[in-house]
């Protein structure tokens, strides 16, 4: 029976030995657990009692065990969300599919932890009933265009709800707009068929640019030739009025040296005897067919028909 009571005792200080031994475990691990060190673009939001206590920023903190505990841990960095791909409808119903990129970040930590759920799923929904509802007010054609718009708009409707739950949104990105098969191919034709059409505009007017090109230089070489032609033939007018001028000047001057060896002594004979000769070697000529001869005169009495000349004649004033 004692040693019934000896084993019975030595039972109960192992379960107390291992109960002491856990409470102090949990007592050192708590307090280890209450000593936080936190890094950099982080928040960590402590609860007491369930209830919210403080917001706890870069840097070592201590919280008190049993009571503090930290419920959130925000991080304050800017991060990318993809928006999944979904199918919208533009005003004129064509059915196009649309993806994204939004960006960001957490600026009050306690309303990104009690303002909503999860911020993350609640800005991707939102995000895409907003691309929706942007998508049907516009045409196929300004969904390509007017991306711009498209982002500006679903970025203003994002920063209105984060300011409830505590987030700033910094942009939206659209990443593809894909339509149906049918359309791709249509557009592409008519991509086909303007890329043509600027071709034969621009050929047009390129041959449009050649031909005035040409008729300039067909004209200015006219007009070069014109010029020249009218230069030419003002310079054999002024050569030909030279020569004439020349050659009246050499005639006056010849006419007026004959007359004056006429005035000389014995000018008269040499005269006859010039003519005479120059009479006679004319006459060997009247022996050919085509010569026509028209006498003026006898020719049987020829020293009587040169003496008759007027050697006044040949004598200047």
């Amino acid at each position: 029976m004692d040693d019934l009571d000896i084993s019975f005792g030595g039972f109960i200080d192992m379960i107390n030995f291992a109960v002491w031994g856990i409470c102090f475990a949990v007592l050192i691990f708590q307090f280890f657990r209450s000593i936080r060190v936190v890094p950099t673009a982080k928040a960590y939001i402590v609860e007491r009692l369930g209830k919210y206590s403080r917001t706890l920023g870069p840097g070592f903190h201590a919280l008190l065990p049993f009571l503090d505990r930290v419920a959130f841990i925000q991080d304050l960095k800017e991060t990318s969300i993809s928006v999944p791909p979904q199918v919208c409808f533009t005003q004129d119903n064509v059915q196009v599919e649309v993806d994204g990129v939004i960006y960001i970040s957490v600026v009050d930590p306690v309303a990104a932890s009690y303002g909503i759920t999860d911020y993350l799923i609640a800005a991707i929904q939102l995000g895409q009933t907003t691309t929706r509802s942007v998508i049907g007010t516009l045409s196929l054609d300004r969904t390509f265009e007017e991306r711009d718009i498209i982002s500006n708009k679903i970025v203003e409707v994002l920063s209105e709800a984060g300011q409830v739950w505590g987030i700033r949104v910094h942009r939206y990105e659209i990443k593809n707009i894909v339509p149906p098969i049918t359309v791709k191919n249509a557009m592409e034709k008519q991509v086909t068929a303007e890329r043509e059409r600027r071709a034969i505009i621009a050929t047009a007017e390129g041959e449009k640019e050649s031909r005035i090109s040409r008729s300039i230089g067909m004209k200015a070489e006219l007009i070069n030739r014109s010029e020249g032609e009218m230069t030419r033939r003002i310079n054999e007018a002024e050569g030909k009025a030279s020569e004439i001028q020349s050659i009246a000047e050499a005639t006056a001057e010849s006419i007026e040296k004959l007359a004056d060896a006429i005035t000389q002594q014995g000018g008269d004979d040499a005269v006859r005897l010039q003519l005479s000769q120059k009479f006679r070697s004319q006459l060997g000529h009247l022996a050919n067919e085509d010569t026509t001869v028209l006498l003026p005169a006898d020719l049987t009495r020829l020293d009587e028909l040169l003496g008759n000349l007027h050697l006044e004649d040949f004598k200047t004033g």
